[in-house]
């Protein structure tokens, strides 16, 4: 196999595992927004965004929240 082939097939495999569909990122939305609003009372929704940076993804979620949800388990 030619240094341009393996070159181009390590780019198709990093790629797919970096690019998240349409699917996915709700389904992540979803569940970002379930778990933040049990600990925050969420103003408005959830904001989700993904980049490449330094070989990784760098996945941000925010929200704007107005206020926390205090609680304490009990003995």
């Amino acid at each position: 196999m030619k240094e341009e082939e393996k070159k181009r097939i390590g780019e198709l495999l990093h790629r797919d595992k970096t690019v998240i569909s349409d699917a996915v990122e709700a389904a992540a939305v979803r569940d970002f927004a379930r778990v933040a609003g049990e600990y925050f009372e969420l103003d408005g929704g959830i904001t989700f965004s993904m980049r490449e940076e330094k070989g990784a993804s760098c996945v941000n979620i925010s929200f704007r929240a107005t206020r926390v949800k205090n609680f304490t388990t009990l003995p």
